[in-house]
C-alpha cells in the first residue's frame, strides 16, 4: 500500500526536493495534499500534475484562486486534518511552520520536520503531543537526519558527543572588516547548497547553525556541552557521533536534500535511491573550528539554549526580523547579529516551557514587536 505524503511549502526548495522524490517513486508513495504561502500559480501546476491532491493557500492576503480548495492559515490547518496522511513533509520557512508541525501531529500522520523553527521554539511541547499521538518526528535537515540515523545504529547511552557540521557559508574566508560591506545579493549565494533565501541568510550569518545546535538539543536530549560545531566546506560529512569508547561515527553523502527526504519518507525502511553516490577518486575532505567572533549568532545560539525555552524562542523571532530588514537592505550584515543581540539581552527573564502553542506564539509575537521597535531606534 502506498503512503499517503502531504507536502507543506511545496514550492520552497525543500518541497521541490520533496516532490523529486515523490515523482521518482510513484510505486510507493501518494500525494494527498500540496500547500503553498503565496505561490498560486506553483500549487495549480502541481494539481494538474497530481489531481488527486488537494491544495492550499496559506497567506490571507492572496487572492483566492479557482483550483486552490483551501486558503488562509485556518484553511491550511484544516486541509492538513483533512487529509488523512500517513507522513508530512513540512518544509515551511521559519515560524510559520509551528502550526502545522503542530497540526500534522494531532492528525495522526509521521511528520517529516525540515522547519527547525518547530523544535527551537516549542521543543517539549511538539514532542509530547507526538507520543501522546503515538507518531513519529523524523528530522530531514541534513544534519539532524544524520544524528538520528547514527543514534539508531549505535544507540544513544553510547554516544558522548554530537558534531554537526557547518558549511561556513559563502563568508568563510572573509575578513571580518570584509562583511561590513555585504550586500543581500552576496549573501544568497551559497557555495554548495541551492535553499530560500531566509535559510541561505542563515547559513551566511551561522545562525541557521546556531538553530540547528538548538534543535538537536531539544530533539535528541543532548546538553549544550556535548553538541560541537566543526566547519566542513564540502558539507559531505553531514554530521557525526563521538561514543563512550572515543570513535567517531560519520554519515557521509554528495550535499542533496533529497536524500535526508528519501530517507524520512521511506523510514523505518531503506529505500532504493538512484541519486549520485560519493566518488572517493575525487574526494578531499577539510575540518576547522568555527570562528565565534567572526560569527557571533552561532555563539548567542549556544547563550539561547542555555537560557531556556523563552530565549529561544527570542533567539529565532529576532533573526527572523533581522533577516527581513537585510534582505529589504534596511540594515547591514553585521546589524543582523547586533539586533538579536538586543533582544536577547532586554527580552523579559525566562519563565520556562510555555504549555501551549498560542502561548510559543504570544512570545513570538512580544520577541518581534522588541526587535521591531530596536529597528525603529536605530535604523529610523
Amino acid at each position: 500500500m502506498k503512503k499517503r505524503v502531504t507536502v507543506l511549502g511545496a514550492t520552497g526548495s525543500i518541497g521541490k526536493s520533496a516532490l523529486d522524490v515523490i515523482r521518482n517513486k510513484k510505486d510507493y508513495f501518494e500525494p494527498v495534499l500540496y500547500t503553498a504561502n503565496r505561490d498560486a500559480e506553483g500549487l495549480l501546476k502541481l494539481k494538474e500534475e497530481f489531481p488527486g491532491a488537494s491544495t492550499a493557500l496559506a497567506d490571507e492576503g492572496t487572492s483566492f484562486k479557482k483550483g486552490i480548495d483551501f486558503h488562509g492559515k485556518k484553511g491550511l490547518l484544516q486541509a492538513i486534518a483533512a487529509a488523512k496522511a500517513d507522513i508530512a513533509v513540512n518544509g515551511i520557512a521559519g515560524a510559520a511552520g509551528l502550526e502545522p508541525s503542530a497540526a500534522v501531529i494531532e492528525s495522526g500522520a509521521d511528520l517529516a520536520l525540515a522547519n527547525k523553527e518547530t523544535i527551537v521554539m516549542a521543543g517539549k511541547l511538539i514532542t509530547r503531543l507526538a507520543e501522546k499521538k503515538k507518531v513519529n518526528i523524523i528530522p530531514v535537515d541534513s544534519e539532524h537526519s544524520a544524528i538520528f540515523r547514527l543514534i539508531e545504529a549505535h544507540g544513544k547511552k553510547n554516544i558522548t558527543e554530537i558534531i554537526l557540521t557547518a558549511s561556513g557559508g559563502p563568508f568563510l574566508n572573509y575578513a571580518s572588516e570584509k562583511l561590513k560591506d555585504v550586500k543581500p545579493g552576496d549573501a544568497l549565494s551559497h557555495p554548495t547548497w541551492k535553499m530560500g533565501p531566509k535559510i541561505t541568510i542563515d547559513s551566511a550569518t551561522m545562525a541557521n547553525k546556531g538553530l540547528e545546535v538548538i534543535e538537536a538539543a531539544l530533539l535528541f536530549g543532548f546538553p549544550p556541552e556535548k553538541i560541537k560545531v566543526v566547519i566542513h566546506p564540502q558539507s559531505v560529512v553531514h554530521s557525526m557521533i563521538r561514543m563512550t569508547d572515543g570513535a567517531v561515527y560519520a554519515q557521509m553523502s554528495e550535499p542533496d536534500m533529497r536524500l535526508p527526504i528519501h530517507q524520512a519518507l521511506f523510514w523505518p525502511e531503506t529505500g532504493e535511491s538512484t541519486l549520485t553516490s560519493l566518488n572517493f577518486d575525487t574526494l578531499t575532505l577539510t575540518f576547522a573550528p568555527p570562528d565565534y567572533e567572526k560569527f557571533p549568532l552561532l555563539a548567542l545560539a549556544y547563550q539561547a539554549l542555555k537560557g531556556g525555552p523563552g530565549s529561544q524562542v527570542v533567539f529565532n523571532a529576532a533573526n527572523e526580523v533581522a533577516v527581513e530588514a537585510f534582505l529589504r537592505r534596511r540594515i547591514g550584515f553585521t546589524d543582523i547579529s547586533r539586533l538579536v543581540d538586543y533582544a536577547l539581552a532586554h527580552s523579559p527573564p525566562d519563565e520556562g516551557e510555555a504549555e501551549t502553542i498560542e502561548a510559543v506564539l504570544e512570545r513570538d509575537r512580544e520577541a518581534r514587536a522588541l526587535a521591531e521597535g530596536y529597528l525603529c531606534t536605530e535604523f529610523p
